[in-house]
């Protein structure tokens, strides 16, 4: 019987099979927090030790399958490509240096089964490809499922969670450590990718940037700040529409261009909004900002 390692991220039961591809033993120590036995069957199932052929897109458009989206992987010299046939989805994982192996996906529409090459070696894949592999893998089962991996910075604060969201270089991770500076008994529950679900809850996660957070917690969320520079610290409350189109670019990117996970994105926000505030703010990186957003969600 081959291996099989079991977690629990967001609700959602994630089984990887094949030894070479652990994410614990590749060392993504994020995943320990989250290792468990499931007693059910898994909502997705990764296989990874299926030999799919990796020049299934060869830099160009395949005669049987549409593109979706193409982008750089920043961590690495790597070209990423998400694309669909009439049958299932694809991503794969393209490295331009040598040395690193690219790592191809297929989602097989309305399936709980991820096939993958990640183990087919024998070889550990590389943990930086293989942490954004597997994240790019939990949202394509996880969105239509009611759970999406949000880009935000999330704080706790009297046993609640407030997502910080923001472009990068914004300040989400400044101001959630102002937070703890300044706010008694503040703590962060994830720094890159929570998993928020229509139920208004947020969930830690393996994915957590460049702050090793990684908590096996979930919290009500007393609120949603949409975050921006500003010469001055001021907060106001978005009416649903423009609470949409600030969670919106926050959201998995490619699956934007994807009608099906789209639509599936927009009901789970427009189900979250109906209960959660949501907010702009307006602000500088300072002690000021913090005690205003505190006091404005939790009014104190």
């Amino acid at each position: 019987m081959r291996k099989q390692y079991d977690f629990q991220i967001g609700e959602i039961g994630l089984r990887v099979i094949g030894e070479a591809a652990s994410p614990v033993d590749v060392g993504l120590k994020g995943f320990r927090p989250f290792a468990t036995e499931l007693i059910d069957e898994p909502k997705l199932t990764i296989d990874t030790e299926v030999d799919l052929p990796i020049d299934w897109w060869a830099g160009g458009c395949a005669k049987d399958r549409t593109l979706i989206d193409r982008f750089d992987f920043e961590d690495r010299d790597c070209e990423c490509v998400l694309a669909r046939d009439a049958e299932a989805r694809w991503f794969g994982m393209f490295p331009r240096e040598e040395g690193y192996r690219p790592i191809v996906m297929r989602h097989a529409l309305g399936s709980s089964l991820i096939e993958c090459n990640a183990g087919v070696s024998g070889e550990a894949p590389d943990a930086s490809l293989w942490r954004f592999g597997l994240w790019v893998a939990f949202g394509l089962v996880a969105v239509p499922d009611g759970a999406i991996p949000v880009h935000t910075s999330t704080i706790v604060c009297h046993d609640r969670a407030v997502l910080f969201l923001g472009e990068s270089g914004t300040g989400k991770s400044t101001h959630t450590l102002l937070w703890r500076e300044n706010i008694e008994g503040a703590h962060l529950l994830n720094d890159d990718s929570p998993i928020i679900r229509s139920t208004a809850v947020a969930y830690g996660s393996p994915w957590s940037g460049k702050t090793p957070c990684y908590r096996n917690l979930h919290y009500p969320i007393a609120a949603i700040v949409r975050l921006s520079q500003a010469p001055h610290n001021r907060m106001r409350r978005l009416s649903a529409l423009e609470a949409l189109g600030a969670l919106l670019p926050s959201c998995p990117p490619s699956f934007a261009y994807d009608e099906q996970l789209q639509d599936a994105v927009c009901e789970t926000l427009s189900q979250l909004i109906a209960t959660v505030p949501v907010y702009h703010l307006e602000c500088l990186p300072n002690a000021e900002a913090a005690e205003l957003s505190y006091s404005t969600i939790f009014g104190k």
